[in-house]
């Protein structure tokens, strides 16, 4: 007889296929109903809700540095003689492969770009503050805020799952408010189902999202069609890939490839600082990191009032509900990898060290993208930008050895695409087997094809704008969900700790 345990992960596991079947088939049969519900959504959120995911995340960045540096952050993720399973050049390319890279190749050279050709309102195109304002803004975007997100659901699951012994489950974190079996629970359940949506979304927004510069980047260089029926093609050929690789072993698959992620961007970087202009970089750097400072609190609550407020819906909220859609993936993952660490090693390599990491990158390819615009008019930029997929190949072909770059970058977004979709598979798969830390190959399939398939309809939906609706609509019930993780956590460290204490 099957105990309790399988009995709710397999409900968890049934629903969640259920309801991601039928959005995909929906998708397939009618994409313009799915595009019309994901549009209303979005409609209803920037109406309502756009000012819950800027104080949101600004809390989530307060509560988890607040965490790091107050009287928990010596506590281990585990037990008191816990010690890290991989060394931090793995554990960090796990952790930032996972959690944006294919982004990063995406927007790097076309954020700072689109900022500078149409800013937030109020201030001038292709002025030099609106050069100022895109480095700033992709800071903003890339810096703590996502992964306060990622740490504060990372945090919740390592110290429930290593120290507490609970299954690896979002609603793991809800056991000081629910009880101990919180996960077989009608609400866990409800919150485990939800969780595996948003995330499937979340990731499904970033594979559409490979897939149309992959294809944007074979069409420029190479002259292949751009078009339906060329994405069914990566996709297919990149899922059985990661699956491949998803079937292989967290140890084996996923830490290999990560770890030439690293590497091939490193290289990348090193590449673009050299042979673009140096010198803007580091001023960019410099100037950018002092306004992003400056500007910290502004930007994180800017939502001015009797107005659209466009820019701000088309970038910082898709960012903020991007960043939560993935916080249940990514959090789950990074728990995964950080047993043995104490809550602030996890907490400093989790925010602080990926941030800085990302301010280099938008520093270097903002500076080369920036560099390169007085080459071209304000309405050809504003043309380059409208097509975001090839925009850092024309970019590219204004530096030398650009074609070099431009190859490496097309090889760096297709293993990109690869480690976030086999860390999805590897996550969803624990998520719906009760959180089993080595998830059987069949539910890895299983999801891995779903990822693909969703990736996919949402592309036929409208490409990217159908993406970036779909992940907003999605990701707003979530935001309740990480403020009330915050609550539990905070329950279960006073708790747990002065229980630990007394015990000595």
């Amino acid at each position: 007889m099957r105990s309790s345990k399988e009995k709710s992960s397999n409900f968890v596991f049934l629903t969640a296929v259920s309801i991601a079947l039928i959005i995909v088939l929906i998708g397939v049969i009618r994409p313009d109903v799915l595009t019309s519900a994901a549009s209303a959504m979005f409609v209803f959120v920037e109406e309502k809700f756009a000012w819950l995911y800027l104080m949101a995340m600004l809390f989530f960045v307060f509560f988890c540095l607040g965490i790091a540096f107050g009287p928990y952050g010596k506590v281990r993720l585990g037990s008191d003689d816990a010690r890290p399973e991989y060394s931090n050049v793995s554990w960090f390319a796990m952790l930032f492969c996972a959690g944006m890279g294919v982004g990063l190749v995406f927007y790097g050279v076309t954020e700072p770009l689109s900022h500078y050709v149409s800013p937030m309102e109020g201030i001038e195109p292709g002025t030099l503050e609106a050069a100022r304002f895109s480095i700033r803004a992709s800071f903003m975007h890339w810096g703590v805020h996502p992964w306060s997100a990622y740490a504060l659901v990372g945090l919740g699951l390592a110290y429930s799952q290593f120290r507490k012994n609970r299954p690896g489950l979002i609603s793991g974190l809800f056991a000081p408010l629910l009880g101990e079996k919180a996960s077989e629970s009608r609400i866990g359940k409800i919150i485990d189902i939800f969780s595996i949506i948003v995330s499937v979304t979340g990731v499904a927004t970033t594979l559409g999202m490979a897939c149309i510069q992959i294809c944007g980047g074979m069409e420029y260089l190479f002259g292949l069609p751009n078009n339906a029926r060329v994405w069914l093609v990566v996709i297919v050929v990149i899922c059985c890939i990661y699956l491949l690789s998803a079937t292989t072993g967290l140890d084996k698959g996923i830490r290999f490839l990560s770890n030439c992620n690293l590497y091939l961007a490193l290289a990348l970087l090193v590449m673009a600082f050299l042979v673009g202009p140096t010198g803007d970089i580091l001023n960019a750097f410099v100037s950018g990191f002092g306004d992003y400072l400056d500007c910290f609190f502004a930007d994180s609550l800017h939502l001015p009032p009797f107005q659209s407020n466009t820019w701000i819906m088309d970038w910082r909220i898709f960012y903020w509900a991007w960043w939560i859609s993935w916080a249940p993936f990514v959090g789950i993952f990074v728990a995964r990898i950080s047993k043995g660490r104490t809550i602030k090693e996890f907490i400093i390599g989790a925010i602080l060290v990926p941030s800085v990491a990302s301010t280099i990158w938008f520093s270097v390819f903002g500076g080369v993208g920036l560099s390169a615009a007085k080459d071209f008019t304000l309405e050809a930029l504003q043309s380059i930008v409208a097509v975001p997929e090839t925009a850092i190949f024309i970019i590219f072909e204004k530096l030398p050895f650009g074609g070099i770059m431009s190859v490496i970058a097309l090889i760096l977004l297709i293993i990109f695409f690869i480690t976030s979709a086999d860390s999805a598979t590897f996550v969803l798969s624990m998520m719906t087997t009760n959180g089993n830390l080595n998830p059987p190959n069949t539910r890895k399939i299983i999801w891995g094809i779903i990822q693909a398939a969703m990736a996919y309809v949402l592309l036929l939906s409208g490409g990217l704008k159908a993406l970036q609706t779909a992940t907003i609509a999605a990701a707003c019930p979530f935001v309740i969900i990480m403020l009330a993780a915050c609550w539990s956590i905070i329950k279960d460290l006073r708790r747990s700790e002065s229980v630990r204490k007394q015990e000595k």
